[in-house]
């Protein structure tokens, strides 16, 4: 299976070089919200990396393409429920991202969309427990956006090094990406529980 995803992945990344790049990288990143198994990060660096004057404006279209499928997948959700979610993703991992996303709500969202959690997941569950769709976008706008605009900025500034860096700093990047997802998940509990300590005072 790993071997599978992998050669899908190289095939993705072909084609950073062709006419049809950019087209291919919206839809890489919309169906990866939905369904796809390859994330558009790879598509990204190589795209970005022959044209990183466009490497932010690359990181925009990646993130609107990615945040429309998944106002798909939330929809899908709403419609067909349960089975579709069962259909993509192991039912261990479904009912933990789904006492993460009661717990958090749109912080959960948030957080799916900034890491390399299964977003699609978040974005289908959150049609299923019908989340007002307003705050789902907003969330995953931010998360996106922080993703693949950082990662844009990256080749922007770095250009053809950054797949140097990234190699060269893969621990260090893990590392902060995971410390940067307990700091958004701890805030958001702080501020869900001050939130509740209001209300309940009131």
């Amino acid at each position: 299976m790993l071997e599978l995803l992998h050669d899908l992945s190289d095939w993705v990344v072909g084609f950073a070089d062709s006419d049809w790049a950019v087209l291919v990288l919206a839809l890489a990143s919309f169906s990866e919200s939905i369904f796809f198994p390859v994330p558009p990060d790879p598509l990204l660096i190589g795209v970005g990396i022959l044209q990183p004057e466009n490497a932010l404006w690359l990181a925009a279209v990646v993130t609107l393409a990615s945040v429309a499928g998944a106002v798909v997948g939330h929809y899908l959700g709403k419609r067909f429920g349960r089975p579709l979610l069962y259909r993509i993703a192991p039912d261990d991992r479904v009912l933990a991202v789904e006492k993460l996303f009661q717990r958090y709500g749109a912080w959960a969202i948030l957080v799916a969309a900034f890491t390399p959690l299964p977003y699609k997941v978040f974005a289908i569950l959150a049609g299923i427990l019908d989340m007002d769709r307003r705050r789902f976008v907003v969330a995953s706008l931010i998360g996106r956006g922080a993703r693949f605009f950082l990662l844009g900025g990256l080749i922007f500034v770095y250009g053809d090094s950054i797949e140097g860096f990234t190699d060269r700093n893969f621990t260090q990047l893990t590392i902060a990406l995971g410390v940067g997802s307990v700091v958004v998940v701890g805030l958001g509990a702080l501020y869900a529980y001050r939130r509740r300590a209001r209300n309940a005072a009131s």
